[in-house]
């Protein structure tokens, strides 16, 4: 492997537990392996929705990868994503997202800083 390239093993990313679900860290300033973006994975419980946030220093990019969630953009207006369904939400936009299934539902993240900064309510 070369000097350029860096490996983050499981055991090495970062977790964190809330009552509506958990966050997990791959990559990112933090993590010490991104210098220009963050990466990671979002686990909602059923009917359970991470609280209303936004991102002053990035663009999001999020893909639905297991299960349906319902997501709520600024202006209140919801819409229904299902596996293999992307949204992009541009800085400083407020947005959240609800488990609308009966399972688990799996959220692919990425944003456009390695310094990931949220404002939430």
């Amino acid at each position: 492997m070369t000097p350029d390239i860096q490996i983050l093993t499981h055991s090495q990313s970062a977790k964190r537990d809330f009552d509506w679900g958990n966050l997990t860290w791959f990559a990112g300033q933090p993590l010490g392996n991104s210098t220009d973006m963050t990466v990671g994975c979002c686990i909602l419980k059923p009917d359970r929705g991470n609280p209303r946030h936004y991102h002053p220093n990035c663009s999001e990019i999020l893909v639905v990868i297991r299960g349906r969630i319902e997501h709520t953009g600024a202006n209140g207006e919801k819409v229904e994503m299902s596996e293999g369904d992307t949204v992009t939400i541009p800085s400083n936009i407020w947005h959240h997202a609800t488990n609308v299934g009966e399972t688990e539902a799996v959220l692919f993240i990425a944003f456009s800083s390695a310094d990931r900064q949220t404002v939430g309510e």
